[in-house]
C-alpha cells in the first residue's frame, strides 16, 4: 500500500512526520515536516503532540509542509509475538493502587489515575506493527508520530479530548473499563468513576459556554474493552476560545484525578517515572476552523532495542488493587497484540 511504503522511506531518512486515521474512517492522512526542527506549539495551525505534564508541546504545521491523503485498502494482520509481565511489576502496581485508595479514604482527593510502563526488549517492525493498529482498531484514532528530536510513538486511542467546528464543540467523559461482552453490567465503582469525570467537565465549562448539553452514559467498545462514555456539547463564546477550552479540560480526571492538583502531586510523587506524552493529547488544531484532538491512551513509545507500553486505571475508594492490575493488563493487550518482531 502506498502509505506504508512512504512511511518506510520517511523512517530511513529520519524525517519528522505523522500518519493518522480518524475513528471509523478509511482515509489515511500523512503530514511530513520539511525540516528537523522541533517546533513548540503556541496555537499554530497543525498537528499537535502535547505531553501529560512535563515535556515539550510540539506541532507539525500544515502550512509549508507536505500533506497527503489516500484510501485504505484491505489489510491482513501481521503475525505478532505474545509477552508476559513480570510478577514484580504486579506487586509494585498493586501497592501503588493501595496507596491511592488509602489517600482517598484520608480525604486527600476523590479519584486518582495511576499508571505503569511496560518495557519489552527486542527489535520490532514499526511499519508492520502500525499496520496491525490500523487493521485492528477501526473505531479508534490511530496514529504514528515520528520526530528525531521527540521520539517515535504510536497508538489507537478511544478517547476524544475535544472536537470543535467553528464555535460548536463536543467533548466526552470516558471512564470505567471492562472486557467487552454482550449484556455486560457496570458496577457502582465504575459508574461513580465515570460520573466524577462528567461532573468535573461540566462544572469547569458550564459558566463559560452557551447551550451546554449532557447526554446519558453509553457503553462503547474499544478493541477488546468496553467503557462508559457521556457526550457533552455546547457553543464557545467570544470570551472562551478553543485554546481556553483545551487548557481547561487537559488533563481531565479520566487521566489525572480530582481535585486535579492533589491528584497530580500524588502521581508525580508515587509513579516513579515520567509519563511523557502518555495521557497527553494529539491531533489537528484549528485546521479550516476545525479542531479534532484525542487523549493519548492505548499507546506505546518506540526505542531501538525496546518498546514501552503505557497503561493506567482510575482509582476510587472502592478500588481493588488486584482487579485494577488486571484492568491494566487487559488495556496493555491493545498494544501487545500488535507488535511484530523483526525477523533475524
Amino acid at each position: 500500500m502506498q502509505v506504508f511504503t512512504k512511511i518506510q522511506t520517511l523512517l530511513l531518512h529520519q524525517k519528522p512526520f505523522v500518519c493518522y486515521i480518524k475513528p471509523n474512517a478509511t482515509v489515511w492522512n500523512l503530514l511530513v515536516q520539511d525540516n528537523e526542527a522541533s517546533i513548540e506549539f503556541l496555537g499554530q495551525n497543525g498537528f499537535v503532540f502535547v505531553p501529560f505534564q512535563d515535556g515539550k508541546k510540539v506541532v507539525i504545521p500544515f502550512e509549508e509542509n507536505a500533506f497527503l491523503q489516500g484510501n485504505l485498502e484491505d489489510l491482513a494482520k501481521e503475525p505478532v509475538t505474545q509477552f508476559q509481565t513480570n510478577n514484580m511489576q504486579q506487586t509494585d502496581f498493586e501497592n501503588l493502587v493501595s496507596k491511592g485508595v488509602s489517600a482517598i479514604k484520608q480525604g486527600h482527593f476523590d479519584k486518582v489515575v495511576v499508571s505503569r510502563k511496560l518495557s519489552i526488549p527486542g527489535h520490532f517492525s514499526i511499519v508492520a506493527s502500525f499496520k496491525n493498529i490500523v487493521y485492528g482498531y477501526p473505531t479508534a484514532f490511530r496514529y504514528l508520530f515520528v520526530h528525531p528530536k521527540i521520539g517515535i510513538w504510536m497508538g489507537a486511542t478511544p478517547e476524544q479530548l475535544v472536537k470543535i467546528n467553528k464555535d460548536q464543540f463536543e467533548t466526552v467523559a470516558l471512564a470505567g473499563t471492562k472486557l467487552y461482552s454482550d449484556g455486560l453490567d457496570w458496577t457502582t465503582k465504575e459508574v461513580n468513576e465515570q460520573k466524577i469525570v462528567t461532573d468535573y467537565i461540566v462544572s469547569k465549562i458550564k459558566n463559560h459556554v452557551n447551550d451546554l448539553a449532557l447526554y446519558e452514559p453509553q457503553t462503547i467498545q474499544a478493541g477488546n474493552l468496553a467503557h462508559l462514555k457521556s457526550v457533552i456539547t455546547g457553543q464557545l463564546t467570544s470570551k472562551f476560545s478553543a485554546l481556553d477550552l483545551i487548557t481547561t479540560l487537559h488533563p481531565t480526571p479520566a487521566v489525572c484525578g480530582l481535585p486535579k492538583a492533589a491528584a497530580t502531586e500524588f502521581i508525580v510523587k508515587n509513579e516513579h517515572y515520567n509519563r511523557s506524552y502518555y495521557a497527553g493529547f494529539l491531533g489537528e488544531y484549528n485546521t479550516a476552523e476545525s479542531t479534532d484532538l484525542f487523549v493519548n491512551l492505548r499507546c506505546l513509545q518506540w526505542e531501538e532495542n525496546a518498546v514501552h507500553i503505557y497503561v493506567g486505571c482510575g482509582i476510587t475508594a472502592d478500588s481493588d488493587s488486584n482487579l485494577e492490575y488486571i484492568e491494566t493488563e487487559n488495556k496493555s493487550m491493545t498494544m501487545r497484540d500488535i507488535l511484530v518482531k523483526v525477523k533475524s
